[in-house]
């Protein structure tokens, strides 16, 4: 919105000129978003607390502690990452791209069936929320309808290509099976970010992490310079997505306020559904998908350890981990939580740092 109001009076107001640069506004959507947080934090936490007498509602089957640790705490807490997260954005970004609205809307529906499930579950008091196909389905149609509305926006050479890290030359190009293959990386990511949302803090710092990643991914891939020093594809526009991402930042940093151990506030399939494909749709539009599966290998480990119980279970009768997913195995091997958070931390940053290498090494 700022950059559509100020931006043409720039010749009048020479200083404006800061308006047309992607850093400028980048900042600035973090600050913004981190400001909206801090405001709004403290009423919504109040607000939920007001609304759900009893909390979130605690899975039986999970670790004993958390029916004492985590009993009571609201839930939902994703509103105020996605009120920010919104605001931010619509504020700083240029609102002309397409990709823009591509990443913003897969988020925003995301996080309304994440809290159409929060709803049921706090309302029926009961953990289990959505029917679990009909949520699929629903992730699955809002991503199929982005990857068309993102293919109409990317280069002609580059619709339905898949490119591969670490190879400057190597394409792929998949055709039409690109429509699945970016459904899968969306919904994909946006189901195993929910799986690792199971400890105070430990989903949103690693999701910061990330999108902290992609916005310089996104900047470097809209600037044809920096595209061509780095031997990565240049996706004309993506670059915007840099102001997408640092609002993304400043939404989770803000929203980490509150969710720091003792947790105030449960960001819920409200947040977590909606940050896993915010991160999706980013990658699918730069054409990083698989930096994605490297940069977020703390959310690929959550998810495959989920995979690897079950699938053992079903044909041994045996489970493989104490506990899925990962961290409520260590839980059970009794680790502290804090102890698991910042490690499962310190390896979203040294994945992130191996995804910023795909970069530089090619």
């Amino acid at each position: 919105m700022l950059f559509h109001i100020l931006v043409p009076l720039a010749d009048q107001f020479g200083a404006l000129n800061v308006f047309r640069y992607l850093t400028f506004r980048t900042g600035g959507a973090v600050i913004t978003a981190l400001v909206i947080s801090f405001l709004f934090g403290p009423v919504l936490i109040e607000m939920l607390k007001s609304r759900q007498k009893g909390g979130q509602p605690i899975r039986a089957d999970g670790p004993e502690s958390h029916l004492l640790t985590k009993q009571g705490t609201p839930t939902m807490g994703g509103v105020l990452i996605l009120l920010a997260l919104g605001l931010a954005t619509i504020l700083w970004a240029d609102l002309s791209n397409g990709f823009v609205w591509a990443a913003l809307g897969v988020t925003m529906a995301f996080g309304t069936i994440g809290f159409l499930d929060d709803f049921m579950k706090v309302s029926k008091r009961d953990s289990r929320g959505l029917p679990g196909k009909l949520k699929l389905l629903l992730q699955v149609i809002i991503a199929a309808v982005a990857t068309f509305w993102i293919m109409r926006h990317l280069p002609a050479d580059m619709v339905t290509t898949l490119t591969i890290p670490f190879f400057k030359n190597l394409i792929l190009n998949l055709g039409w099976m690109f429509v699945v293959f970016a459904v899968f990386v969306m919904v994909g990511a946006s189901n195993a970010v929910n799986l690792t949302d199971g400890l105070d803090g430990l989903a949103i710092v690693p999701v910061m992490i990330a999108a902290a990643v992609f916005a310089v991914i996104a900047y470097l891939s809209g600037h044809s310079v920096f595209a061509n020093y780095l031997q990565i594809h240049h996706i004309k526009g993506a670059g915007e997505l840099a102001v997408f991402c640092g609002a993304l930042v400043g939404a989770a940093l803000g929203f980490l306020w509150f969710n720091a151990p003792p947790a105030k506030v449960f960001m819920g399939d409200t947040g977590s559904l909606a940050l896993g494909g915010a991160l999706g749709a980013v990658s699918v539009i730069t054409k990083h998908e698989l930096v994605l599966a490297i940069v977020g290998g703390l959310f690929v480990l959550e998810t495959v350890s989920v995979v690897v119980q079950v699938v053992s279970f079903k044909l041994t009768g045996k489970r493989v981990f104490a506990m899925a997913p990962l961290h409520h195995h260590f839980e059970k091997k009794g680790w502290a939580e804090s102890t698991i958070v910042i490690r499962f931390w310190i390896i979203a940053m040294i994945l992130a740092l191996a995804g910023l290498s795909t970069l530089k090494l090619r």
